[in-house]
């Protein structure tokens, strides 16, 4: 396994602490199933400055933080399992991207970078809300019951909804932060040079 200093430790921790205070913002609720928020930016920063481990690290670390603030929706320990543990920690997917984005902003060829920006916001949203699917299909049934249709159709719609706009919400605020502060990714790969 991959051994991290102490500075991308830090980093990791700081990064899922700080997703967590942006989850106690307000977030959209057009309906309650359905929650639209920008909390997801911090892992997905982690997940472009120190890549896929990193990240994933950092997003098991905020769904650890939901269960442990009492902040979590825990209808079963497997439903929470799925839910704060593995959809959280999915986020990190994004890290699949780190590469070619930080070359992208240190070749100064910011359209590649924004397009794989958003592709990897994108990757890494899908990758979380696949999870909150499943659950939702397995542990709320009674809801889709309720709201007259099938269990796969009513996560599909609710988690579908909420995947697109905390997608689309995290991947303009990205952009929007990164292109005027690239060093928000780039200074990690740079520090690293330097010291070698």
């Amino acid at each position: 396994m991959k051994r991290f200093d102490l500075e991308t430790l830090l980093e990791i921790a700081i990064f899922a602490g700080f997703a967590m205070v942006l989850d106690l913002f307000p977030s959209f609720k057009p309906n309650p199933s359905i929650s639209i928020s920008f909390a997801m930016v911090p892992i997905f920063i982690i997940a472009f400055r120190r890549g896929f481990l990193a990240a994933t690290i950092s997003g098991f670390l905020w769904g650890v933080l939901q269960i442990a603030t009492g902040d979590a929706w825990i209808l079963t320990p497997t439903q929470a399992f799925i839910e704060y543990f593995i959809a959280f920690t999915c986020i990190g997917f994004a890290g699949l991207f780190s590469g070619i984005i930080k070359s992208s902003l240190k070749d100064k060829k910011m359209g590649t970078a924004i397009v794989w920006i958003v592709v990897a916001t994108f990757v890494g949203g899908a990758a979380r809300y696949f999870w909150h699917f499943v659950a939702g299909v397995i542990f709320f049934k009674k809801y889709a019951i309720e709201a007259g249709k099938t269990p796969v159709i009513f996560s599909l719609t609710m988690n579908g909804i909420t995947f697109l706009g905390a997608s689309v919400l995290c991947a303009i605020i990205l952009v929007l932060l990164i292109k005027k502060a690239p060093q928000l990714v780039t200074v990690a790969s740079q520090r690293r040079q330097q010291a070698a």
